[in-house]
């Protein structure tokens, strides 16, 4: 099976062929921190998670970078006199990895940060003004600007032309030569605070936002990378200005351009200069952590998600489903003979495999461990063993591709509350067949009732009763 994925420049499906086989590279465009996450940010990360994690299964190596910009306009209007801008700055990084790592999200290969990349930004805007494509302003103010009309493919990535194009808004228009021009070097400003600026040929001043991209990704991935990812709205002008820059200055930059749809409220990109976003810490503090990483998996990538609370009650549900299955599974397992095989199947069947191999089509691969765990707990209802541990051998191997591995699958609680109520249960699941074996019937019938309204299954088998919570 061939990978294809979407990529946003040629607008199709292309086949993947990483430049190096043993050792995948993306740069993944990271948060700006001037405030905490909100659960748009955490959805597009888990995309490119599931996406890292395919590319590990297919290829072993994935060299994965996503940045953190640390200094720039926003972060700088968020910081007061008791909080300084890099220590805002630290303070909502460590929001971001919090949230990344509460449901599942991998640490990538390397998260640099804007700051710490000073000098290879300078060194790429030296290049481009050596090419003819950037120059310092004329009015002594420090700036520099790409100019894009030295560049003929500006443009290419969005498809549009620079006279279609709203003139560029990251900086000062001072000295520009043309409206869409865009600032690579900002000249420091007197009310700006002292300490966010840095030395440079062209006088003090910090990055525009888009270089810090261009120079980090070259310094970890090279000149020329495979994937370039980052939500829909960096296509422009973030992206297409990151792609000028690095190929007029003469290098290949990204290979594949993938970008993930936004999280939307009422059909409005959930966003906060429109102050429409839910915080990650808030859907955190009300929803199990991978009831969240299912349902924000459940759409498409590249796909806008509507979020509700619907959305997070069908993911639980679905969680619920999978993990009845995996406790029934162990239970069989422990009444069958020392011959019977729980290893044995596919790791991973050939509808996921081919799902995922189709631009990373996670909602058809949930379909197939959906139908793996309906074929499993089939196999358990009449008696067979052996496919009901294929079924386990495959649906753990597809979870951990998804990242739904976690041991919060396998039981609803953990600990001592997990202890107190297995031990209230057990004490009238007892009871319970107490009353049954003096033919108290009523009794018997009370008590199961009692645990059904409580939300607890019983299953009676031959090994004994067995409860679950029930979804």
């Amino acid at each position: 099976m061939t990978l294809r994925l979407h990529d946003t420049r040629a607008q199709q499906l292309r086949d993947f062929v990483p430049l190096d086989a043993s050792n995948v590279t993306m740069y993944v465009c990271g948060p700006t921190v001037q405030s905490g996450p909100h659960i748009g940010h955490v959805r597009a990360a888990l995309s490119f998670d599931l996406l890292r994690r395919w590319l590990e299964n297919r290829y072993g190596r994935v060299t994965f970078v996503r940045n953190v910009t640390d200094i720039d306009d926003k972060v700088l209007q968020n910081a007061t006199e008791s909080e300084p801008w890099w220590a805002l700055a630290y303070r909502m990084e460590m929001e971001f990895s919090q949230a990344y790592a509460a449901i599942g999200i991998l640490p990538p290969t390397y998260e640099p940060r804007a700051t710490g990349f000073i000098p290879q930004m300078h060194e790429l805007i030296a290049r481009l003004i050596e090419r003819g494509h950037a120059y310092a302003a004329s009015d002594g103010s420090g700036d520099v600007y790409f100019d894009v009309r030295s560049w003929p493919a500006y443009g290419e990535l969005t498809h549009q032309s620079v006279d279609d194009m709203e003139a560029a808004a990251d900086a000062d228009p001072r000295g520009k030569r043309n409206p869409q021009d865009f600032a690579l070097w900002k000249g420091a400003k007197a009310d700006e605070q002292s300490d966010a600026t840095w030395a440079s040929p062209w006088g003090a001043g910090r990055p525009g936002w888009h270089i810090e991209c261009s120079a980090m990704s070259r310094r970890y991935l090279g000149a020329e990378f495979d994937i370039h990812g980052g939500g829909l709205d960096l296509r422009f002008p973030h992206h297409e200005n990151e792609l000028a820059q690095s190929t007029a200055a003469g290098d290949g930059f990204a290979r594949y351009w993938m970008h993930n749809g936004l999280v939307t409220v009422d059909g409005q990109k959930m966003s906060k200069s429109l102050g429409n976003f839910t915080l990650a810490s808030d859907v955190l503090a009300k929803h199990d952590p991978l009831v969240v990483r299912y349902a924000l998996a459940a759409a498409h990538y590249r796909s806008s998600l509507d979020l509700s609370e619907s959305s997070f009650a069908e993911a639980e549900a679905a969680l619920g489903r999978i993990r009845a299955f995996l406790e029934r599974v162990e239970r069989s397992r422990s009444t069958q003979p020392k011959t019977v095989g729980w290893g044995q199947g596919p790791m991973l069947p050939v509808d996921f495999e081919a799902a995922m191999d189709d631009d990373l089509g996670v909602p058809q691969a949930l379909a197939v461990l959906h139908e793996t765990v309906r074929a499993g707990n089939a196999a358990l209802d009449r008696g067979d063993a052996t496919s009901a541990a294929g079924a386990r051998h495959s649906v753990l191997g597809m979870m951990r591709i998804l990242g739904l591995d976690d041991e919060s699958v396998l039981t609803r609680a953990d600990g001592a509350t997990a202890s107190a109520l297995d031990t209230l249960v057990q004490a009238m699941i007892a009871q319970r067949a107490q009353a049954r074996a003096d033919k108290d019937w009523a009794a018997a019938d009370r008590i199961r009732d009692a645990i059904a309204a409580a939300g607890i299954t019983l299953e009676d088998t031959p090994d004994g009763t067995h409860w679950s919570i029930d979804e």
